[in-house]
């Protein structure tokens, strides 16, 4: 979540929900957050929002009517317009978030251009040398896959994730990092060369979201991180369809 004063995003936070939040619930998170950089809602012009969740963009947007007292423009191939050009054969599928990704890359980065978003699920959207969003992957995210295991393999405890330094797994701790964190290094440098070479070029490949860092700089393919892209996304949308910058 962010506040952007114009162009430049002043204030960022990461917030933790589920698909059981109430519209109410979500004014208790987001409230607070504000008034502790001294924002109070009426200082705020417009809002835009990215979900993939039906009901909680239902209570996202509930929250933020209340909040404002204006709705909030959502995210998707429609609303963003002429800024995602597509080939996809039905864009009504397209994820909020991998419009915001695409709209923001082509702008910042140009095209063609590669986005890996490292959330929930793991993303992979491409935009070729005519800007358009023509597709890309979707697989289970770093966090997904490392829940899955230590569900179904009850001896296996769950770790912090980070680069174990080795490929060759000393202790059990370190096997698993080796598997997850590494794993996911190589599934994305594989998964990009195999889009480069179906396009027949390369192009700058741009990571965002929470785990970019951490397997950016264990990739080989990755040449950019950008944790604001999502947010970027949206105030282009927004501000595209006469919202002005928020």
């Amino acid at each position: 979540m962010g506040v952007y004063e114009g162009e430049v995003l002043a204030h960022m936070w990461r917030v933790a929900t589920n698909k059981s939040h109430t519209s109410d619930e979500l004014r208790v998170k987001v409230l607070p957050l504000l008034d502790s950089e001294g924002i109070a809602p009426d200082d705020l012009q417009g809002a835009a929002l990215a979900s993939v969740v039906p009901q909680l963009t239902q209570a996202w947007c509930a929250a933020l009517h209340r909040m404002l007292g204006i709705d909030a423009l959502v995210c998707t191939a429609a609303s963003a317009g002429e800024l995602f050009p597509t080939t996809y054969a039905n864009p009504g599928e397209i994820g909020a978030d991998r419009v915001a990704d695409a709209v923001a890359a082509r702008s910042l980065y140009g095209a063609p251009v590669v986005v890996v978003d490292f959330g929930t699920a793991t993303n992979i959207e491409v935009v070729d040398r005519e800007g358009r969003f023509i597709g890309g992957v979707i697989a289970p995210g770093v966090d997904t896959s490392a829940a899955a295991l230590f569900s179904r393999a009850t001896r296996l405890a769950a770790i912090d994730l980070v680069d174990p330094h080795t490929a060759i797994g000393g202790s059990t701790e370190q096997a698993i990092q080796a598997g997850i964190v590494y794993g996911e290094a190589d599934r994305v440098d594989g998964l990009v060369r195999r889009i480069f070479a179906q396009l027949g070029y390369e192009a700058p490949v741009v990571a965002t979201g929470g785990l970019a860092p951490r397997v950016a700089e264990l990739s080989q393919t990755i040449t950019a991180t950008n944790p604001e892209l999502t947010l970027e996304g949206l105030r282009l949308i927004h501000e595209a369809q006469g919202g002005g910058v928020a």
